[in-house]
């Protein structure tokens, strides 16, 4: 296994790492994420001051979080992820800035309109969450079901709010 850069990321949400392939952005980590690297993957880290995807991202997301970038433009590596989640991912960055969906709508937008439960599982392990924006699926009724980033639910409803998005909730 070839050793991922990493840079480390102080967001208003918290901590964060940012990691990079050769073939492009493969994380956005918050620091206590459900579904982020293993000890063993973290073993291949190099950190990396000044690699220029990395710095891109980090002043991308900035400029997301400080409401002057709506759409990210990295290149990103999904290879970690199943065809299937790799589908999912693709269909979350239609998904545009202020925009919501549900689980059951991308089931449907993928040909597979009974695997709701298993779309939920694909999003909720986005290896590049923000970058794709999975905090703009929803449950069927409009709520807030999950988000396995930063502290949960109010990290999702942080950035659903940084979008202008009102939940049922």
């Amino acid at each position: 296994m070839k050793p991922l850069n990493v840079l480390r990321y102080d967001s208003p949400l918290g901590p964060m790492t940012l990691a990079a392939s050769d073939q492009g952005l493969c994380g956005v980590w918050f620091d206590d994420q459900k579904h982020g690297p293993s000890d063993a993957d973290r073993q291949h880290w190099q950190t990396h001051a000044g690699h220029p995807l990395l710095e891109a991202a980090a002043a991308q997301l900035q400029a997301y979080f400080t409401g002057q970038r709506q759409v990210f433009d990295l290149p990103l590596d999904l290879s970690a992820g199943t065809p299937f989640q790799q589908s999912v991912w693709r269909e979350i960055e239609k998904i545009g800035f202020g925009e919501v969906t549900t689980y059951a709508e991308i089931a449907k937008n993928i040909g597979n309109p009974k695997a709701v439960r298993a779309v939920g599982g694909a999003v909720g392990s986005n290896p590049v969450p923000l970058v794709i924006g999975c905090h703009r699926v929803l449950g069927a009724s409009g709520r807030i079901t999950g988000y396995s980033g930063g502290d949960g639910i109010p990290t999702k409803r942080w950035l659903l709010e940084l979008e202008g998005i009102e939940t049922t909730d």
